[in-house]
């Protein structure tokens, strides 16, 4: 069995990215393919807080920018993490995964409330701890709620998962010599106007000294891989 690299982590994973190729909605492939490298993870000790974002049902103030109030727009994109995390849940349990959903808002006919201690006591007992709806708070994304969680839970490392493998120097998707790096600190990240997360995530992660580690969700087993300490993506630390 190869050797951990760490043990507790807070995986984040956008919305965008379980929708695949319809790039709406639930893609159940996609997210088999995810439980399988969760339940991988676990079962080799590793500990899982995971952060879903929202992006496959509503981005909160992007898609509802001028026509509704932020507040109203980030409250429905709230409820879009909500929904991800009650299907990855439910994904999770059918892989013989127990998981458990903790909301940043009280709806208790659907998820349990989150506090640290219940999040530290599920995670000890093995399970995966399903942190949902952002910080509770407008103005804040997901990547900001996810790293609130990982400093709150205290992990050793904020595993995101996206639909690009890495931070580049420019989106490559638009520019053929964007330059992907392999490690970062935060105030590189910063300082350059990098599209790894906001601004907000990023300076809460340097205050707190929590690791980023940017990869590609396309290949799910990439999860497996990173807790294992293989150097794939970009890593986002301290000099």
């Amino acid at each position: 069995m190869p050797e951990l690299k760490y043990r507790r982590v807070l995986l984040k994973l956008s919305g965008e990215a379980l929708a695949g190729e319809q790039h709406t909605g639930l893609d159940f492939d996609v997210i088999h393919s995810v439980c399988q490298a969760i339940k991988a993870c676990r079962d080799m000790g590793v500990q899982i807080g995971l952060v879903i974002g929202g992006g496959n049902f509503w981005r909160g103030v992007k898609d509802g920018a001028d026509k509704m109030q932020r507040s109203h727009a980030d409250a429905m994109g709230m409820l879009a993490t909500v929904m991800n995390s009650i299907a990855m849940a439910d994904a999770l349990e059918k892989h013989g995964v127990e998981a458990r959903v903790l909301t940043a808002v009280e709806m208790n006919k659907f998820a349990e409330y989150f506090t640290r201690d219940t999040a530290n006591r599920y995670l000890n007992e093995g399970k995966v701890v399903i942190l949902a709806g952002g910080t509770g708070n407008p103005y804040f994304s997901t990547d900001t709620g996810a790293v609130l969680r990982g400093v709150e839970i205290e992990a050793d490392a904020i595993l995101m998962a996206k639909n690009v493998d890495g931070i580049y120097s420019a989106d490559p998707n638009v520019d053929p010599a964007a330059v992907k790096f392999d490690e970062l600190t935060y105030d590189e990240v910063l300082a350059r106007h990098l599209k790894a997360t906001d601004s907000t995530a990023m300076t809460l992660a340097m205050d707190n000294h929590m690791t980023l580690v940017c990869f590609a969700l396309k290949d799910p087993q990439n999860i497996l891989r990173v807790v294992c300490g293989e150097k794939i993506g970009t890593i986002v630390k301290e000099d």
